[in-house]
């Protein structure tokens, strides 16, 4: 997935940043009030993590609510990208708050790390539409354990390959043009290129050979992976 961590604390931010990257994950992250509003719009982000009480730049004091800020605008503009809401454990007004400004689901600080990316996931699929066990022809993948089989035996792919795959079947059976691709898979430091996916694709298709499925390029269009009829 790709994330938008909005956290203005750095020591968590950057606690999550690396778990969260070491699952595997694109994630690019903001600190304030302007920051968050801005990347927030540059990209397209499969889910969004926010904590409410974030400074803005000429208000650094400015508490409670301040985060919903951003949520607001982007719920005004239409954007429903996933939202996860951190918030202080004991207070039900940032909770109330968040999920009327239209966010998805809270959680309290502290919190365990894992069920962060657990919630995550909840929230990407209910509004994707994604299943944790997804089978297409003779290719499966286990969205908890993060892998990918091929009649039974396990297909082991270098990250980006896996990335790449891994979109196509979030969920299965729809075109993926390029450009959402590159957004889904790149973040501020690592930006994926048209020729580069082509020689992903390229890679993915020969280690996709006699598994049952195939992956079209749709001109114009993008993407398709299905079953071969």
């Amino acid at each position: 997935m790709r994330i938008l961590l909005i956290e203005d604390d750095l020591v968590l931010r950057d606690v999550m940043l690396r778990f969260l990257r070491e699952a595997g994950h694109r994630v690019d992250v903001a600190g304030t009030l302007e920051e968050a509003d801005q990347l927030w719009q540059m990209a397209g982000f499969d889910a969004v993590l926010l904590d409410l009480n974030l400074p803005h730049s000429a208000h650094p004091r400015s508490g409670l609510g301040s985060g919903l800020t951003a949520l607001k605008a982007a719920r005004a503009r239409g954007d429903r990208t996933p939202v996860l809401v951190l918030t202080a454990r004991n207070r039900t007004d940032e909770r109330i708050a968040g999920l009327n400004a239209g966010a998805d689901d809270y959680l309290g600080k502290p919190f365990d790390l894992a069920e962060v990316e657990a919630r995550l996931r909840a929230v990407v699929r209910r509004t994707q539409g994604t299943q944790d066990q997804v089978q297409v022809g003779g290719l499966s993948l286990d969205r908890i354990s993060r892998r990918f089989g091929v009649h039974g035996q396990p297909l082991e792919l270098p990250a980006r390959e896996f990335e790449v795959l891994w979109e196509l079947m979030t969920p299965a059976g729809r075109v993926v043009s390029k450009r959402e691709m590159a957004d889904k898979l790149s973040d501020l430091e690592d930006y994926l290129g048209d020729n580069a996916l082509e020689a992903f694709i390229s890679r993915l298709r020969k280690k996709l050979a006699g598994s049952g499925v195939r992956i079209r390029t749709l001109r114009g269009l993008g993407y398709l992976l299905e079953a071969e009829p």
